[in-house]
C-alpha cells in the first residue's frame, strides 16, 4: 500500500488540495511503521512545495 500512495501522491502533486485529501486518505490506510517512511519521503520529495501540508497532516496523527 505504501508503493501505491506513493505513486497517487506524486501523480496529485500539482494540486495543492488533491495531495493533502489524498494525504490524509494515506495515513488513515498506513500503518504505523509505513508512516514514518511515508512522512520521510513526502518530506524529501515535496517538502519544499507542500511543507506546512504534510506537518499538518501529520501532527494529527501523532
Amino acid at each position: 500500500m505504501l508503493e501505491y500512495f506513493k505513486t497517487i501522491l506524486a501523480k496529485v502533486s500539482f494540486d495543492k488540495r488533491l495531495f493533502e485529501k489524498e494525504l490524509r486518505k494515506a495515513i488513515k490506510s498506513l500503518i504505523s511503521d509505513e508512516l514514518q517512511e511515508l512522512k520521510n519521503w513526502c518530506y524529501a520529495k515535496f517538502g519544499h512545495i507542500y511543507g506546512p501540508i504534510i506537518e499538518k497532516q501529520f501532527v494529527l496523527v501523532q
